[in-house]
């Protein structure tokens, strides 16, 4: 029987399909779950009386500007929990976020613009990456015939 040493497996550099999958799972519902508390947020601002009170940083109009936010942040967000359209949703994200951090936030200090820079950063790793395997994507692809 082999015994490992807890110690040493701290230091170990190999990642098993499986370690790297949870990780991206964890990874990915976790980002998605607290963007979503965000998006739903922005969500209820079209149940108020009234115009349409949000900024509007790409010149399109505060409706329309508002609705783009939301569809990102809740319906983008929804697909990443699933993985289902794992890259595709990335896409509106990382540009929300980008919008965030190079318009919106341009003027703010480094901890005004934190957050939205750790919301892109995981974004953009789960458009190089992916959704690994405990994903509505990976079941998807994996019952097509080849």
């Amino acid at each position: 029987m082999k015994s490992t040493n807890p110690i040493r497996s701290l230091f170990n550099t190999n990642i098993t399909d499986s370690k790297l999958s949870l990780a991206l799972l964890l990874l990915r519902v976790g980002i998605s779950a607290f963007m979503l508390t965000h998006g739903l947020a922005k969500l209820g601002k079209f149940s108020q009386p009234g115009p349409v009170e949000f900024g509007d940083p790409l010149h399109v109009g505060p409706t329309a500007s508002l609705a783009m936010a939301v569809f990102a942040e809740v319906v983008c967000s929804g697909l990443l929990i699933l993985g289902l359209a794992t890259r595709l949703a990335t896409i509106p994200l990382i540009i929300t976020m980008a919008v965030a951090v190079l318009i919106v936030h341009q003027a703010d200090s480094f901890g005004d613009k934190e957050l939205a820079l750790l919301y892109l950063l995981a974004y953009v790793v789960l458009f190089l990456t992916g959704p690994g395997k405990y994903s509505v994507d990976q079941r998807l692809q994996s019952s097509k015939p080849y």
